[in-house]
């Protein structure tokens, strides 16, 4: 079988444990970086956005230790050892990385690969110089060159395209000289600022803010981080593909995931509610089963990275599905809603994006056997696949090696929930 071929036809059963959260993997491997001493991080997953962030801590004066599969060892200290920083494609990295870099008075290049070099980064370029960061950009693009040292203020950003710049500045300005006061304007995805936030407190660092209120922080300079010890949790963006997958095609349980968790994408349960899929909820694991499926409504604007999860499930949702917030898919990996809705047509799936409404309407029905494309963006590669699992006949998926981005053994937990069914 063409390695890019997806199995399909069979029902999938089984347990899967996914991937770590890399979100907050890269939110903990930047911390370690700034406290003085030894981290500890166990249950890390070595895709190739955490691989990016472990090359940039260690360019940036981390000795990293690989112990094992899936525990770090990192002896913090900002020492940069290189005037040049690749993120790989990490749109996170890019935009955490820059203000961290700009700590440093000697000038830093931050440049990354793929598509992330048409992601857009101009949202940076002003709050840094209004922080005293001497700024050289690509036209709003990567690469950037930043020269500080970052001495804090006041400062406004724009959040209405992305919340991963406000976590840069909320993990670099603790160690700032001066206090800084961050007005942001229009944030969006305040989950992940959650957690952001619960990193920094975890490593001894204080922001002070209005609970619930993502309009204004208070951080003061001069803090330190300290050293920690844990473990980081499991990936629910992982985690909803094979939910959907479950909900679509089979029962699944997935372990070692808990929906206490600060991850915006624990939304992806309500939306398999209101599709009709069965959903047991445990302590740490969540079984999702296949039952008939409805067209279902939902606002995804604060967890945009489960729109390609959630076109597979509305395709096979009885009726036309309403999702919000397609606004937030332009500045991705790919423009994800043109992607989504190009890709989806070869398989016979209707989908009308209505920019002005700000919502993608996806008519559900059968789908047909065809060649798509992953846009080399790792969650559309997931969406088709889980959508393949409804053919009798054989997809191809070009490129679907992305999927290492996020969740290097995707494909293999595929295949091995559907190997358990034949058995």
């Amino acid at each position: 079988m063409d390695d890019s071929a997806v199995p399909l036809g069979n029902r999938l059963c089984g347990e899967v444990t996914p991937p770590c959260s890399k979100s907050y993997a890269q939110r903990a491997l930047a911390a370690a970086l700034l406290a003085p001493g030894c981290t500890t991080l166990h249950g890390i997953e070595l895709c190739r956005d955490t691989l990016s962030a472990i090359a940039t801590i260690k360019a940036l004066g981390a000795e990293v230790e690989i112990v094992d599969n899936n525990t770090l060892h990192i002896h913090g200290g900002l020492k940069p050892r290189t005037n040049c920083l690749n993120v790989g494609e990490s749109g996170l990295a890019a935009r955490l990385f820059t203000p961290i870099a700009a700590l440093h008075c000697e000038p830093i290049t931050i440049e990354g690969e793929g598509t992330l070099r048409h992601r857009p980064m101009a949202m940076m370029v002003e709050p840094l110089k209004e922080l005293g960061v001497e700024v050289r950009d690509g036209g709003g693009r990567l690469p950037i060159e930043v020269c500080g040292p970052m001495r804090g203020g006041k400062i406004t950003v724009d959040g209405s395209m992305s919340s991963q710049f406000v976590t840069g500045l909320l993990l670099s300005l603790p160690i700032a000289e001066r206090d800084t006061t961050i007005e942001v304007v229009g944030a969006v995805s305040t989950p992940y600022i959650d957690m952001t936030l619960e990193t920094l407190e975890r490593f001894g660092v204080e922001i002070m803010y209005n609970e619930g209120d993502y309009t204004q922080f208070y951080v003061e300079g001069g803090q330190h981080y300290s050293p920690v010890e844990y473990t980081i949790e499991s990936d629910w963006s992982a985690a909803a593909s094979i939910m959907v997958a479950a909900a679509i095609a089979g029962e699944v349980t997935i372990k070692n995931i808990s929906t206490l968790s600060r991850q915006a994408d624990t939304a992806i349960c309500r939306a398999l509610e209101r599709a009709g899929a069965s959903i047991i909820i445990e302590e740490s694991t969540v079984t999702v089963a296949h039952r008939e499926l409805e067209a279902f409504d939902f606002d995804a604007t604060q967890c945009p990275d489960l729109f390609p999860a959630l076109v597979a499930l509305a395709a096979a949702s009885k009726g036309v599905s309403v999702i919000r917030g397609i606004g937030r898919l332009r500045g991705k990996e790919s423009d994800r809603g043109e992607a989504l809705r190009t890709e989806y047509a070869k398989l016979g799936i209707d989908i009308e994006l209505d920019y002005d409404a700000d919502q993608m309407r996806i008519v559900g029905g059968p789908v047909t056997a065809a060649e798509v494309d992953s846009h080399d963006d790792h969650r559309i590669a997931m969406s088709l696949a889980i959508t393949a699992l409804r053919i009798d006949g054989q997809v191809v998926i070009k490129n679907r090696e992305c999927v290492a981005k996020s969740y290097p053994s995707f494909f293999e937990d595929l295949e091995s929930l559907s190997l358990q069914q034949r058995e």
